[in-house]
């Protein structure tokens, strides 16, 4: 989007020369963006134990309370929390931060909550992660195009334009705003994802509908995946997930007749315990219809953050450097502590993943404080009501945020940061797209940005950062030189509004053109073929019983975003939805003599959440829907991990709903 300032009139208009905003297109969240600027509500000073007072005193404080920590208790004694929702140059500085000048491995963003199954699901199919690779734009040439647990209809209105032209296929069990798009909506019982993109490849090797000469000419591992689909046949697939037979054919038989598919997938398909065997199912599936890699084909991922896919490749995940790099590879730490000026001896190893971390916190051998950046994970983080008493149990806790979060309100120290329009840095789009957004306004006057935060900080425990974003910038493009995600080629003169809507990565040098589809003519893999993965539907790490007789499922809804820390204080957003909400079919609110408007209570073995009962044929019968936007949902959400990704179970869990007296 674009800004304009007229005295204090702030008006928004949608950016049109980006192609992935369809010709300009914004929701009700990017008109409204601006109203957070102006309506009071934000911070406007430092908070030190509640009461403000100037920068440097709470900085001081701040320094010196970590430098304490860390000769008490070693450099992992400090913890640092990231968001997908931070520039490039933010993500980039907080990576080095905690590695150089903390010295502590305990680093990792909310991102884990978000792509982080599709992310190690592309990486062993492909070798590399980048969300789509290939230009949103390409899907609306496309004929049939399967959504797997998204809702872009709530969640990114402005890409629903581009499956205007496909016949949509939508796997969700709720008929969603997206599911009511489609040309054929499958609807598995929740955590069946897995069952059900297995059962569609027996079909499509039952039915002779590989692609058996791209099978043998770019990819490796079809064989044992062909074996293991045995046991997978129809009829047992609609079992599991009760989704009829026929209509697995259906969408199977349009996938391989069409001239060009795509195969997509979102939260609702990566948000499990079996996560990224469920993402590597709809890999398989695509690959065996030949899809990835060839113009016009494909698989992608729907990221869910502002920046979630920069956000997740320089460095504020615990097991990666800048550049898409893994923390534990001599080449990569030698290359990154060179651009640091450092010892690579003395870079830390991996760290904890985000929800393990926060468990850990002021535990015997966690962290006993913790910087966090851009996130709020009281309201956010599965088993929410668990990670808020251990993030009360801190010895320091400091927050960067924009307004008084439920997290921030339990910290030390709070600093005011600047918002989107206040500041310049780089974001990357699901497409892999660098965009640079400019500063547009002035931040209110003791306001600084979290580049300004990171280096002063910095300074105080005997570093010399950057805290200008061009500055930043310049240095990521070393950093990131050669890895899998290169901007070494990409500068902010590139990337200007007068130069181009951005520039794809990967791009090692200034000539370079950039890749908007890196697999035309091979995978990044050592030998250029794409990997098949055989996987096994496990379900839900918690199933339904007596005591919790139903599936809770949670979600967006297009009024409000991620915690709602911010969308919950702009008025046209609150009024839309104000509170939450727990949608329940009408058979099931008949038994349990609910009506609409009810206060409903759902409970789940780690706590109780409630909402205001809203009766939908839209959800299944067996199921309960609540957005997570307030507290509540989250209190209940299972912290069932995946082996790979370390990503929380938050789609499925089991759960009881009575109607509160």
């Amino acid at each position: 989007m674009a800004i304009s300032v007229s005295g204090r009139e702030i008006t928004i208009t949608p950016r049109t020369d980006v192609p992935a905003n369809a010709a300009g297109a914004l929701c009700q969240k990017g008109w409204t963006a601006a109203e957070l600027l102006t309506n009071g509500t934000r911070l406007t000073s430092p908070l030190l134990h509640g009461r403000p007072v100037a920068w440097d005193v709470a900085l001081d404080h701040v320094a010196d309370r970590l430098s304490a920590i860390r000769r008490e208790h070693g450099p992992d004694g400090v913890a640092v929390f990231g968001g997908g929702g931070l520039t490039n140059e933010k993500a980039y500085l907080l990576g080095k931060f905690a590695r150089v000048a903390l010295g502590t491995s305990q680093i990792d963003y909310n991102g884990r909550f978000c792509m982080s199954s599709a992310a190690a699901a592309s990486i062993r199919a492909f070798g590399m992660d980048r969300g789509m690779p290939f230009p949103v734009t390409d899907l609306a040439g496309a004929d049939v195009v399967l959504l797997a647990g998204g809702n872009p209809a709530e969640t990114m209105p402005p890409f629903v334009r581009h499956l205007d032209g496909p016949r949509l296929i939508v796997v969700d069990p709720r008929r969603t705003a997206t599911a009511k798009l489609a040309w054929l909506h499958l609807r598995p019982a929740p955590g069946t994802d897995l069952a059900l993109a297995l059962g569609l490849l027996h079909l499509a090797v039952a039915e002779d509908l590989v692609d058996v000469a791209y099978v043998e000419e770019r990819t490796s591992g079809f064989d044992a995946v062909r074996t293991s689909l045995a046991a997978w046949w129809p009829e047992r697939v609609e079992r599991i997930t009760g989704v009829p037979v026929q209509r697995m054919r259906e969408a199977v038989r349009a996938l391989a007749y069409a001239k060009s598919a795509y195969v997509l997938t979102g939260r609702g398909a990566e948000q499990h315990a079996q996560g990224t065997d469920t993402v590597t199912a709809f890999v398989n599936l695509a690959l065996a219809l030949g899809l990835p890699g060839r113009a016009g084909s494909g698989y992608g991922c729907l990221t869910g953050q502002g920046n979630g896919q920069g956000g997740r490749e320089h460095g504020q995940k615990a097991d990666q450097l800048p550049g898409y790099r893994k923390i534990d590879d001599p080449a990569a730490r030698e290359h990154v502590a060179g651009v640091w000026g450092v010892d690579p001896a003395g870079l830390p190893g991996p760290g904890r993943s985000a929800f393990e971390l926060l468990d850990a916190l002021g535990t015997p051998a966690g962290p006993k404080a913790m910087l966090l950046f851009g996130s709020n994970p009281v309201v956010s983080a599965p088993d929410s009501g668990r990670v808020a008493e251990r993030i009360r149990s801190l010895d320091l806790l400091v927050v960067c945020d924009v307004v008084m979060s439920e997290t921030a309100a339990l910290a030390d120290v709070v600093f005011p940061v600047t918002q989107w329009a206040e500041e310049t840095g780089t974001m990357t789009n699901l497409e892999g797209r660098v965009l640079l957004r400019r500063q547009a306004v002035e931040p209110p006057p003791d306001v600084r940005s979290d580049l300004e935060v990171i280096a002063g900080l910095a300074r105080r425990l005997g570093h010399d950062f950057a805290d200008e974003p061009g500055k930043v910038f310049e240095e990521l493009r070393r950093a990131s030189a050669g890895g899998p995600a290169d901007y070494a080629g990409i500068t902010y003169d590139r990337i200007t509004d007068s130069a181009g809507p951005g520039v794809f990565w990967p791009c090692p040098e200034p000539e370079h053109p950039g890749t908007p589809r890196p697999f035309l003519d091979a995978f990044p893999t050592p030998d250029g073929r794409a990997r098949f993965v055989p996987v096994e539907h496990r379900g839900p790490a918690e199933e339904i019983d007596d005591d919790y007789p139903l599936y809770l499922t949670t979600g967006r809804v297009l009024a409000h975003y991620q915690s709602g820390a911010q969308t919950r204080r702009i008025a046209p957003l609150a009024d839309a939805v104000p509170e939450p909400y727990v949608e329940l079919h009408p058979d099931l609110a008949g038994r349990l003599d609910i009506e609409a408007g009810d206060r409903v209570r759902v409970t789940s073995r780690r706590g109780e959440g409630q909402g205001v009962a809203r009766i939908s044929d839209a959800i299944r019968s067996d199921t309960v829907f609540m957005p997570f936007h307030w507290e509540g949902a989250n209190r209940l959400t299972n912290p069932a991990l995946d082996p790979t990704s370390r990503m929380p179970e938050f789609k499925v869990c089991a759960v009881r709903v009575e109607r509160v007296a």
